[in-house]
């Protein structure tokens, strides 16, 4: 049997993967893609493209298939090549916190697996002070030094030409501007891999914080908007969802920036949010939290 091609997309918290797999199964040209990710909730598919949800399973109009990534890698690459019919490219995000090369050993080591390249998404506005943070930059430089091609997001917000110098220093891959995840399906879907990296071995675990708050009801908009002033500054990436009385907001946070818009109402509120470690306590969030829950 032929065998399946395993892309995989990586990039630090907040640099653009989402944007980037939204642009890909939006225009798949044809081809039947299965992209495991690790919240397929935040990719925002246009109503008019979906065909079916399924638990945690998209199918769209088009032929794609879009998978929360919510268990085992070596489980959810088991489900897909079992599929039948088989996708013609299997899309893997890797955590924003992880490390695409491990992903990419996986699909070496499966033999029904071909190994497709890795994409790294850089935010251009920030991987400069990224790399240079002396808590996170080996980690960065790490995700940016196993690219096969490498997409600079927002490209309109900040200085290009700084952006590629310093990724440069740490990367040889092309570089690839992208406004809002635009750019040449072809460049993703036929990539080839230049070369083999070994997975770096550090412990995620240990290098960042993690919050996360659930709560079946609903909250005020000043109650909403208390609590993202009291966010901690160290926390690095919010995301999730919140409930008001007449709405339901999607929420994305990356450093102090907040975007929202509107998705499908619900009647509860669930957030995640994540930082090195060091850099905030999630007693502060789980106070802010509370407060806004009407828990205290």
């Amino acid at each position: 049997m032929k065998k399946l091609p395993l892309l995989v997309i990586g990039g630090y918290l907040g640099a653009g993967k989402t944007t980037l797999i939204r642009h890909l199964l939006q225009n798949s040209d044809g081809l039947r893609l299965l992209v495991l990710v690790n919240d397929f909730g935040s990719i925002n598919i246009d109503a008019d493209l979906i065909a079916a949800v399924d638990g945690e399973t998209i199918a769209l109009s088009n032929g794609c298939v879009c998978c929360a990534m919510t268990g085992d890698l070596y489980y959810a690459i088991g489900d897909a090549l079992d599929r039948v019919p088989r996708p013609d490219l299997l899309v893997v995000e890797a955590s924003g916190v992880g490390d695409p090369a491990r992903i990419a050993a996986v699909a070496r080591a499966e033999p029904e697996l071909r190994y497709s390249g890795t994409v790294t998404v850089a935010d251009a506005q920030s991987i400069g002070s990224l790399l240079n943070d002396p808590q996170i930059g080996a980690q960065v430089a790490g995700q940016l030094s196993v690219a096969d091609l490498i997409v600079l997001s927002r490209p309109d917000l900040s200085d290009l030409g700084a952006a590629s110098d310093r990724i440069s220093r740490v990367s040889r891959a092309e570089l690839i501007p992208s406004l809002h995840g635009q750019i040449d399906v072809g460049l993703l879907t036929g990539l080839q891999p230049t070369s083999s990296h070994s997975a770096c071995h550090a412990d995620h675990n240990s290098a960042f914080v993690k919050w996360s708050g659930h709560i079946n009801d609903r909250v005020s908009p000043e109650r909403l908007d208390r609590f993202l002033n009291e966010i901690p500054v160290g926390v690095f990436r919010l995301k999730g969802w919140i409930s008001l009385p007449d709405h339901t907001l999607e929420l994305h946070r990356v450093g102090l920036s907040t975007q929202k818009s509107k998705m499908l109402p619900r009647g509860d509120c669930s957030l995640v949010a994540i930082a090195p470690s060091g850099r905030f306590d999630p007693a502060e969030m789980q106070h802010a939290w509370r407060r806004m829950t009407g828990e205290e």
